[in-house]
């Protein structure tokens, strides 16, 4: 982010952009110090604006706070692991931040970006290994799934062929119920037994 914020200021040619890594026994608010200048007020702000839309943009990361963007003398973008000074070239002279922080130590942007890059190249190569062990649990996974497979397709083809064989079967006529209706029909015909009278 360092690195991103620096090459912003490159890009809105800042003067005399420097950063400075801090002594953490010396000062708990952050890791990093960037300083850099404008020739105006407007270059200053435009600055400002390019580190804070770099940021957002390629890290999705914005400013905890912002001071001094009105004046546009000395902008402060605190981002917490670094903070960023711009400065019109005349105010830097009169504060001269880099002579308040004597124990940190000036970092070469060249020597920032060689440490990164060695950094980057060291996490590519731990990272096949972790993508190796996956593949192969995957892999082993798949084939003690496979005669699973294999029985589930047998149960489901043998169900298909049941219900085929169920359709095409011949289909029995239901059986008539002509003597139970002969037995209603004899019932209601046959007089009712006549009950004796006193």
């Amino acid at each position: 982010m360092v690195l991103a914020a620096a090459d912003a200021c490159e890009s809105k040619m800042a003067v005399d952009t420097r950063i400075l890594e801090l002594d953490p026994i010396d000062s708990g608010l952050s890791d990093f110090f960037l300083i850099t200048s404008g020739t105006n007020t407007r270059q200053v702000v435009a600055i400002a604006d390019e580190i804070e839309m770099r940021m957002k943009r390629e890290f999705a990361t914005y400013p905890n706070s912002v001071e001094g963007r009105r004046l546009g003398e000395w902008i402060l973008m605190d981002y917490v692991d670094f903070v960023v000074h711009v400065f019109l070239t005349e105010r830097r002279a009169f504060y001269d931040i880099e002579r308040l922080r004597k124990s940190a130590t000036l970092v070469d942007l060249v020597q920032l970006k060689a440490a990164l890059n060695e950094k980057v190249k060291a996490v590519r190569k731990k990272s096949p290994a972790k993508k190796a062990a996956p593949a192969a649990a995957k892999k082993s996974a798949s084939k003690a799934a496979t005669p699973a497979r294999k029985a589930t397709a047998t149960v489901t083809k043998s169900v298909a062929a049941a219900k085929k064989a169920a359709k095409s079967a011949p289909v029995k006529a239901p059986a008539k119920k002509t003597a139970a209706k002969k037995v209603t029909a004899t019932a209601t015909k046959s007089p009712a037994k006549k009950g004796t009278k006193k």
